[in-house]
C-alpha cells in the first residue's frame, strides 16, 4: 500500500514572543454574552488563562480559571489544562477527558498581537499584549 505525504512548510515562531499577559474580548455566537479572557503564559511553560463570561446586562454568568502547560514546536501552540479554579477552590483536570489538551495554528504572532486558530474546529481567536508596566516606577 503507497500513502502519499505531503509536507506543508510551518512557519516558525519565536517561543519568547508569547511570554507575558494577553486579554481578548469576543461575543459569543450562541448567546451573545460577552467573554472575555486573561492568559498569563510562563517561560517555563506553564500557563493561567481566566475566562468570564458576562450576559447582557453586564453581570458574571460565569468565571473559569484554568492552570497547565503551553508550548510551541513552529506555528504550532498546544496547551494541556492541568487544574481549574472555581469559586476559589482549585481542582485538578481529568487529564482522560480530551478536551484538556488544545492545539492551534499560529497565524500571526506580534510584540502586540497573537492570532491562533484551532485545529479542529477552525475557530480563530486574537488576543492582545497586556502592557505590564506602564510607567518607569
Amino acid at each position: 500500500m503507497y500513502v502519499e505525504v505531503s509536507i506543508v512548510e510551518s512557519k516558525r515562531f519565536d517561543r519568547t514572543m508569547l511570554f507575558g499577559s494577553w486579554y481578548r474580548g469576543d461575543s459569543e455566537p450562541t448567546s451573545g454574552n460577552q467573554v472575555t479572557e486573561f492568559a498569563r503564559m510562563e517561560p517555563d511553560g506553564s500557563f493561567e488563562f481566566m475566562f468570564v463570561q458576562y450576559d447582557k446586562h453586564g453581570h458574571v454568568v460565569e468565571e473559569i480559571t484554568e492552570l497547565g502547560d503551553w508550548g510551541l514546536v513552529g506555528d504550532i501552540h498546544f496547551t494541556i489544562t492541568r487544574a481549574e479554579v472555581v469559586d476559589g477552590e482549585t481542582f485538578s483536570a481529568d487529564m482522560l477527558n480530551e478536551d484538556n489538551y488544545q492545539a492551534y495554528q499560529v497565524l500571526q504572532l506580534t510584540s502586540k498581537i497573537l492570532e491562533y486558530k484551532h485545529i479542529i474546529t477552525n475557530e480563530v481567536f486574537i488576543l492582545r499584549r497586556v502592557v505590564d508596566k506602564i510607567a518607569h516606577c
